[in-house]
């Protein structure tokens, strides 16, 4: 049987490693066990970040309706409220796009709601 020779592949493996932990700090980027490791959490916490996103956003989306709602002497609860009662399927993403880039199609919204 011929002899296998690893070494090509080693290298390809460990440089893809290390290329991934590029601008790492100290060890991390240099040592391939500390580089494999620190790749691992970064994994976990980009995971959990994207997740952490969302729940950061739509809390951006509040207060930016909030601030509106109070402009014009109403307050979110009030204002989310009535919209569901009318029944006007608006989400937070689109309200607050209104209240910060278009608030005069907003305050017609809200027109309709008085």
């Amino acid at each position: 049987m011929p002899r296998v020779k690893r070494g090509v592949n080693a290298l390809k493996r460990r440089r893809k490693v290390l290329g991934q932990t590029k601008g790492f700090k100290i060890r991390r980027k240099v040592n391939e066990r500390a580089a494999k490791e620190a790749l691992l959490h970064a994994g976990t916490h980009a995971y959990i970040d994207r997740k952490d996103k969302k729940a950061n956003f739509r809390g951006l989306f509040q207060t930016k309706i909030g601030a509106f709602a109070k402009e014009n002497g109403t307050s979110y609860s009030k204002l989310i409220g009535n919209l569901h009662k009318k029944g006007i399927a608006l989400d937070r993403k689109i309200l607050a796009y209104l209240a910060e880039k278009e608030p005069k199609v907003l305050s017609r919204i809200l027109e309709k709601l008085a």
